[in-house]
């Protein structure tokens, strides 16, 4: 019996084992952990999220929230498990995280289909059709050959992980529940400061003690969007307050007052006895991460039940290595799926799987492969990453600006909303007449 191969039990390679597998094919999924530890999970389970517990907006009026609404169309089983053990978050998609890891581990693991595998592929498989799904974790000795197929030197990425703190710790007396302008359920922690208390805040974060990194790490590459809070503060001492500390929209009922500055912790398991402090990642070590904490108004006698790390992640030069198929190049039975594809954000790595997991079963069968066009986000997004003029490659998440213009020229804050749903009107469709030709 013919099978494919899938490496990495992330997000991206989970959801390609189970699309492989509803389409009759055998599966091997090989996951390295736990034989071999990353650094950065915590449990065995699959499909961990190791850092944020959101998954982005799920408004239709984002980008983010269209590719997740374009998924449920394709059928993605990711994002009905994350449905389903959803956890309330304002208009975002937020998950409680080790119930949505414990339900992707069961779907894999009573899948007749999927064979999983605990140990690390070093090499890649020569035989049957492949999907490299291993992530920004990508082992040292998997890199090392991914490197010498490709012919480059990998680019790459420091991410960080933010703070987990228990709930119950939180001093309510300062702290208040509300979502920004009061929209979704009022489910986020908001900790208000004065300008005093953010310029203390702000003067101790800049002067913080760094985890060392190692030789290789240094000259580090950041992700914008995934910046440690330090690396941001020093960029003046208000950049703060127009990112992660934003206070506009947060306005304590119980005094009306508009704050200088507001840290927000987002719900981070069913429970809501877990928090994360939100745009928090950090290499800041652990005993200034718990000082700075503690100076936060309500976060005084906080209970960190989690501290922030940073780690490597490591993607590959997609624009010269890739087909919009996910297919490699120089070797068509060989897909790449997930953030080592170059894009960033769990929906992006659960809908890079979801198309590889598709196109290598339309491979293995012989049958014509999909390409989507760039008026879909998960066509966009393949589109960007492979296109040959991208010199200076770097990680993408899903946004309005790389999809395919709209016909009809649109200008002002009014029409701006109406162009959206046009985007939104018109990658649904498409979606939907692929989804009855394909499925």
């Amino acid at each position: 019996m013919k099978k494919i191969t899938v490496i990495g039990g992330g997000l991206a390679g989970t959801e390609a084992a189970l699309q492989i597998a509803k389409r009759g094919i055998e599966v091997d999924l090989y996951e390295m952990r736990p034989e071999k530890k990353t650094g950065a999970h915590s449990t065995d389970y699959l499909a961990e999220l190791v850092c944020s517990n959101s998954l982005g907006s799920n408004d239709l009026s984002s980008a983010s929230g269209l590719l997740k609404q374009e998924l449920r169309t394709l059928g993605s089983y990711l994002i009905k498990f994350a449905d389903e053990t959803s956890i309330p978050a304002g208009t975002a998609l937020a998950v409680d995280r080790e119930g949505f890891a414990r339900k992707v581990s069961l779907a894999v693991k009573e899948n007749p289909l999927i064979n999983l595998i605990n140990e690390e592929i070093c090499r890649i498989p020569e035989t049957t059709p492949v999907i490299i799904a291993s992530g920004p974790l990508t082992s040292q000795a998997l890199s090392e050959d991914i490197k010498k197929f490709t012919g480059k030197d990998h680019l790459y990425f420091f991410d960080a992980i933010a703070p987990i703190i228990e709930r119950d710790s939180v001093n309510f007396d300062k702290a208040f529940m509300g979502s920004r302008y009061n929209k979704g359920e009022a489910s986020y922690i908001n900790c208000p400061m004065n300008k005093d208390e953010y310029e203390i805040f702000h003067e101790k974060l800049i002067n913080s003690p760094l985890i060392e990194l190692k030789e290789f790490e240094k000259n580090s590459k950041f992700f914008e969007s995934c910046l440690p809070l330090e690396i941001l503060a020093k960029r003046g001492k208000d950049a703060l307050r127009y990112a992660c500390l934003k206070p506009v929209g947060l306005i304590d009922p119980r005094t009306n007052v508009k704050n200088y500055a507001v840290v927000q912790l987002r719900q981070d398991n069913k429970a809501a006895s877990l928090y994360n402090l939100v745009g928090f990642q950090t290499n800041l070590k652990w005993s200034a991460q718990k000082e700075l904490i503690k100076c936060i108004p309500g976060l005084e006698n906080a209970e960190i039940l989690r501290y922030g790390v940073m780690h490597r992640n490591t993607f590959i030069h997609s624009p010269s290595v890739l087909k919009p198929t996910l297919q490699a190049k120089v070797r068509e039975d060989l897909f790449f799926a997930g953030q080592i594809s170059g894009v960033e954000g769990y929906t992006e790595s659960v809908a890079t799987g979801l198309l590889a997991g598709i196109n290598a079963s339309l491979f293995l069968k012989s049958q014509e492969m999909l390409i989507l066009e760039p008026i879909s986000v998960l066509g966009a997004l393949c589109s960007y990453i492979t296109h040959p003029e991208h010199k200076n490659f770097q990680p993408i998440n899903s946004n309005f600006g790389i999809l395919k213009p709209l016909n009809t020229a649109m200008k002002g804050r009014k029409n701006k909303q109406h162009k959206k749903r046009l985007f939104v009107e018109r990658a649904l469709s498409y979606l939907t007449q692929i989804t009855n030709c394909i499925f």
